[in-house]
């Protein structure tokens, strides 16, 4: 009876089976130095999603997550393909001799065709007295979903009170997007609640997913929630179906969790 169960449990959860173009997509921060990474990948599995978009990944970067790569333990732990792109790459402090990074990443059940990793202005938490620059960690993946590709962006805006670097991040993240000519997703935590000015053009070209109508869908801090900072974006060529957050204490933040269909066309 087991081996039964673990055969239709199997043939449910595999992409080209029961959800068919129906993509379950999730946005989440697992903040920075986390060594509770088995907790995260429980949250992970316990939603079983198609697509995760994580931020605060930390690979061979310090004792903080004790040098390990996060990326890929988080792939194995969830049997997701992942890919890693980096903010920040500093000389190696290990005997591993691997280069220090930190970042964010994306995680999918189904295929990754291609992957970029580009550069929107960040103000750097690496130097003295930093000045807003380009700097990388703004990743691209187009994923084949059922032998439709869906391209996949993973963002995370700047943290600090003075929304003008968020603000010429988002410009700068439309700009990269262009003109959505197939099904786009823009996963990320933005720093900013959905009134804020600053990141008002993303919702010009992309919808937020959540459905204010059920709550304010508040993700952090998760000890005590006060705000929405976590997000799901989507192109018009998805249907929600389903929102939630998963009120879990595994980081600092809650994930965020949405059902999509992926129709041929919207009218």
């Amino acid at each position: 009876m087991l081996a039964l169960a673990l055969s239709v449990s199997a043939c449910a959860s595999a992409p080209g089976a029961q959800r068919a173009k129906l993509l379950r997509v999730m946005s989440y921060n697992i903040q920075y130095g986390n060594e509770g990474l088995d907790s995260v990948i429980a949250v992970i599995n316990a939603e079983r999603p198609d697509i995760v978009g994580l931020q605060e990944l930390d690979v061979h970067w310090s004792g903080r997550s004790r040098f390990v790569n996060q990326a890929e333990l988080l792939s194995k732990g969830t049997g997701l393909a992942y890919r890693f792109a980096r903010i920040y790459q500093l000389p190696a402090t290990d005997s591993s001799g691997a280069p220090r990074e930190f970042g964010v990443g994306i995680l999918s059940r189904y295929p990754i065709v291609s992957f970029e990793n580009h550069t929107i202005t960040r103000l750097s938490t690496q130097e003295e007295n930093p000045v807003p620059k380009p700097l990388p960690g703004f990743p691209e993946a187009v994923i084949d979903v059922n032998s439709r590709r869906v391209r996949v962006f993973n963002v995370h805006l700047d943290f600090r009170r003075d929304p003008e670097v968020r603000r010429r991040q988002v410009a700068d993240v439309v700009a990269v997007m262009g003109n959505a000519r197939m099904p786009t997703l823009l996963l990320g935590d933005l720093n900013a609640r959905p009134d804020a000015p600053e990141i008002e053009p993303l919702f010009r070209h992309l919808r937020d997913t959540w459905s204010y109508a059920d709550g304010p869908g508040l993700t952090g801090p998760a000890r005590n929630p006060a705000g929405k900072i976590d997000y799901v974006l989507a192109s018009r060529d998805f249907r929600v179906k389903k929102t939630w957050v998963s009120k879990v204490y595994a980081s600092d933040h809650f994930p965020v969790v949405v059902d999509l269909q992926l129709t041929e066309s919207l009218q």
